[in-house]
Order: C-alpha cells, then structure tokens, then sequence
C-alpha cells in the first residue's frame, strides 16, 4: 500500500520535524516525509532532513513582496513533491484562509496547550501565570483562524508548584513528539474524519487521549 506523502513546514530546529523523520525511518509506519520547507534558510530542522535522507527547500519569506504571493510558491512546491498531508512542525508564519481552504482538511499543526485554551505565543508562562492546574499539547487540522481547527489529538501534563515555563515546556514537548506521530498515522490509516468542526478518530477510543505524567512520578 502507498504511503501519505507528508510536507513539513518549519521555521526552527525541528524536534516534532525529528519525530516524524524517525517514526517515517520505520518501514511499517504509512508515511513518508516527501519535502520539509522552510521559510528560514537557518533553520536548525533543515539539517535534521538533511541527515535523515529527506528533500529540503528553503522558501524565504523575505524574499516575497506579499503573503499570497509567498504562499503561492508554497502551494507550488508541495503539489510538485506530492504532498497529500500539510504538517505544520514549529512553522511561525500565519496562513492566509486562501492556503487554508487549498489544504482543507489535508493540513494539521501542533500546539503547545491545551486548546482553546491558551492559543498563540508563550502558552506555558500564560499557564501558570492563570493558575491552571493542567498543561498540554493539541494536534488539530489547520484552520483560518489560528489555533482554532478540529481537534484530533491531544495530551495533558499537570502543572507542579515548582514548574517555570522552561520545565513545563520540556514536559510538553515529549508529549507533542508522541501524539503527533500518532495522529499522523490515524490520518494516513484513514481513522480520522472531519465532521464540521470535530475531528472524528474511528477505532482508537480513549487514545484520543493522551496522560503524561509529571516529572519522578510527582503529579
């Protein structure tokens, strides 16, 4: 059976980029990593490709005089390479809803929280600034507004007295390594559907959700 064809867009050094490559390095996994682009062309992810056998290209943002037409030459080269699923690993530019609507429910990206709550940047000082009790990460299909599309996956983690953002940022990112894996290949086992603006997963029951314990079993 032929396996999805995944473009990774990237902006930074790549550690979701990382777990992809190595789940796709496993011959019974249904992906394969068919281009990582970056909008960067110092991006620490591009090596990680690199030594992982993967095509790159760098399309520099700075290098367009607007979004649609950067975006344009986006589209290009994922048709051109294949692409059949849009991973968003660490990609910091936001996406017009024309980029979105071309990759409708063929686009996903990974956030650090627990959304809805906490969208956008520095969501785990924002955490524990609010007082909450859990943190998380979340897959979900990309929409036109940010961090806002069906959710497909998520994982909790608690928050300790004694977390500052870098801890619990370290906690979480071991969490987003496992649930994006596993929810790109739901995808590509055909698992998941969009009804709306839920994400239906067939077969898999509570996997949908994800426990990561506290640091030394502390909670």
């Amino acid at each position: 059976m032929a396996k999805l064809k995944l473009g990774v867009l990237i902006s930074g050094r790549g550690t979701n980029l990382q777990a992809l490559l190595d789940a796709a390095a496993n011959p019974s996994f249904p992906a394969e990593v068919a281009i990582v682009i970056s909008n960067r062309p110092g991006a620490g992810g591009l090596e990680r490709a690199r030594e992982a056998g993967a095509p790159t290209l760098v399309v520099d943002h700075k290098g367009f005089p607007d979004r649609p037409a950067f975006e344009t030459e986006l589209n290009a080269v994922l048709t051109d390479a294949g692409v059949e699923l849009v991973c968003l690993a660490g990609f910091m530019r936001l996406l017009t809803p024309t980029f979105v609507n071309r990759w409708a429910g063929k686009a996903i990206n990974i956030h650090p929280s627990l959304l809805p709550a906490f969208p956008g940047l520095d969501t785990h000082q924002r955490a524990i600034d609010a007082g909450a009790r859990f943190a998380g990460a979340t897959v979900h299909f990309l929409s036109a507004e940010m961090d806002a599309g069906p959710v497909i996956l998520q994982a909790a983690t608690p928050i300790l007295a004694d977390d500052d953002a870098d801890a619990l940022a370290a906690r979480v990112l071991e969490a987003e390594h496992e649930i994006y894996v596993r929810a790109v290949r739901w995808i590509a086992e055909g698992r998941v559907r969009l009804d709306g603006a839920r994400a239906h997963v067939d077969g898999v029951g509570a996997e949908t959700s994800y426990w990561l314990p506290a640091e030394n079993g502390r909670v």
